[in-house]
């Protein structure tokens, strides 16, 4: 839903409509913050939603448990989404990178103390991850009222509450074009928890999906720049500086993706061990190598057109497009696959 602020704020920057973006900021907090109260009855619940859809009671258990203890975190972005395209639009990236990298370094540590030092598991790490999400935003919040982002921020105002109903609207098409891609990508694991040796499949899985997420950092930072350049563009009434920036940001993401691939088949036999000690795992890991690499070239393009229909404030067309590629084709073909033709997650990786 924070993608909605993207176009926004963009295209507002673009046409030097400069006090609007802390209205636009302000905006989204609240329908945010009202999506995020909501949505925590699902964190609350998931050991017995999980359950009730028939996943084995070992995972249902781990996941609620590690839900509840991550609700802070689910508020913290409501807050962190909205500042960061905020930011974003206004091109101040550098600040975001240091108090990013600033935030790795004391997670990675108490990352390791709670949980390999102290024992704390699955607890530790929301512990840790709801610390440095809000860090995050303090720091980011410290930053936009401390001045420097000029006419852009003129702090709280009452216009926040005005017009609202056409503000959800935008972000409900955002929160479904960029919801329905995040939850293709969980539910080929909610499915692999059905195969004959689940944790096995599980764990494989788990493990592409983390590197393909990693991977996919670099073409959601494209995402973020061509999102902001189409739309400052456009709200400049400049679409041709647009479309070139649609281009460049395709072939550098495209290339970016084809050296992380070979970068995965080169080293196919011997990376899973960084993941995992089981045997299995890590021959199911190597096998389904060649389809990561794969997915990683193609996924490497997808953000970044997700990123122009963002500027451009197409993101209802996308969601029918997500719809119809994803859940129309793409899981049916991966279930029959996996399970009809006995391909396991080799099944899912094929979709």
């Amino acid at each position: 839903m924070g993608s909605a602020l993207e176009t926004l704020c963009g295209q507002a920057f673009g046409a030097r409509k400069l006090d609007m973006l802390g209205i636009y900021l302000q905006r989204s907090w609240i329908i945010l913050g009202t999506t995020s109260a909501l949505l925590s009855f699902l964190y609350i619940f998931a050991a017995q939603l999980l359950k009730l859809i028939g996943q084995i009671a070992a995972i249902s258990k781990a996941a609620g448990i590690f839900s509840i203890w991550m609700i802070p975190q689910l508020f913290a972005y409501a807050l962190n989404f909205p500042m960061a395209k905020f930011l974003q639009a206004q091109s101040k990236i550098m600040v975001m990178a240091l108090i990013a990298a600033a935030a790795l370094v004391l997670h990675t540590f108490f990352s390791w103390l709670l949980m390999l030092k102290l024992g704390w598991g699955l607890v530790g790490a929301a512990i840790v991850l709801n610390a440095s999400w809000w860090l995050i935003d303090l720091a980011q919040f410290l930053y936009i009222i401390s001045g420097t982002c000029g006419r852009a921020w003129n702090g709280f105002s009452w216009k926040a509450f005005q017009n609202l109903w056409g503000f959800v609207r935008l972000s409900l098409a955002s929160a479904v074009m960029l919801c329905l891609e995040i939850w293709y990508f969980m539910a080929l694991i909610l499915f692999a928890g059905y195969l004959k040796n689940a944790e096995v499949s599980v764990d494989a899985l788990s493990i592409c999906m983390n590197i393909l997420g990693w991977t996919l950092m670099v073409a959601f930072g494209v995402n973020a720049a061509v999102s902001v350049r189409v739309s400052n563009e456009l709200g400049a009434a400049h679409p041709r500086t647009a479309k070139f920036s649609l281009v460049v940001a395709v072939i550098s993401s495209f290339m970016i993706g084809v050296v992380l691939s070979l970068i995965l088949i080169l080293t196919r036999t011997k990376y899973p061990s960084l993941f995992s000690s089981d045997s299995q795992v890590k021959e199911l890991v190597n096998e389904l190598t060649p389809l990561l690499a794969f997915c990683i070239v193609i996924n490497n393009i997808q953000p970044v057109l997700s990123g122009v229909a963002i500027g451009a404030g197409w993101q209802a067309i996308v969601a029918y497009l997500n719809i119809a590629c994803y859940y129309v084709f793409g899981i049916p073909l991966g279930l029959i696959l996996g399970y009809k033709l006995d391909m396991g997650v080799r099944g899912f990786g094929m979709e």
